[in-house]
């Protein structure tokens, strides 16, 4: 897997006073987890760009002067609510010997003949949660579709690997091709169940 390098300041100081400074700065307060001890550190906001307005998956490599080189993973993020800025981010650190979970792109290669013949295709799971050691961590999840048919479907159990497991129930459907009918079928099923859904809940009319 593709790594970012993000150069980082430690952190002497975690109140709010320090935090807004270093916001105002366009700096983002981050912690590393995972070691012996919790590491805080900054860093650029601009440095992040390529590891968060994306859709692929990278691991992280964070230099601190006067550190070692700390290998991660971003395990959580935090916008502002009004702007979108980044206001905090943490980092999980790999070990070579210890397994991570992460979130995997899925990608799609080939043609379906399905969608060919007037079928639907539908594209349930963009991402994929799997774990595996560090080494085997995939940058993206490759799925074949050029025998999917009208009617198929392509699950998690279909596209297992000894290299990492999938955090999801084999039966978890990732792309499907139906026929506009069926779809439009199952729209009007969920809506039935949810207009159920309102009437069982709602509140006695008053006498």
């Amino acid at each position: 897997m593709q790594a970012i390098t993000i150069k980082g300041s430690e952190r002497e100081s975690v109140g709010k006073t320090s935090t807004k400074a270093l916001r105002n700065a366009e700096k983002v307060p981050c912690v590393l987890y995972g070691g012996e001890k919790p590491i805080h550190f900054s860093a650029d906001e601009i440095s992040f760009k390529g590891l968060v307005y994306t859709s692929n998956a990278h691991t992280v490599v964070i230099e601190m002067e006067g550190h070692q080189a700390y290998e991660a993973v971003l395990q959580d993020i935090q916008f502002h609510p009004v702007t979108d800025r980044i206001i905090h981010i943490d980092f999980y650190q790999l070990f070579e010997d210890k397994p991570v979970s992460m979130n995997i792109p899925v990608r799609l290669e080939g043609n379906s003949p399905g969608v060919r013949n007037g079928g639907r295709m539908l594209f349930r799971k963009r991402k994929l949660t799997v774990r595996a050691l560090p080494a085997n961590l995939p940058d993206a999840i490759m799925v074949d579709i050029s025998k999917l048919k009208i009617g198929g479907t392509i699950s998690v159990g279909d596209v297992k690997t000894e290299e990492y497991t999938f955090l999801h129930p084999d039966d978890t459907s990732i792309v499907q091709v139906k026929t506009s009918r069926n779809i439009l079928e199952e729209e009007e099923e969920e809506g039935a169940e949810g207009a159920e859904g309102t009437e069982a809940t709602a509140a006695p009319a008053a006498e």
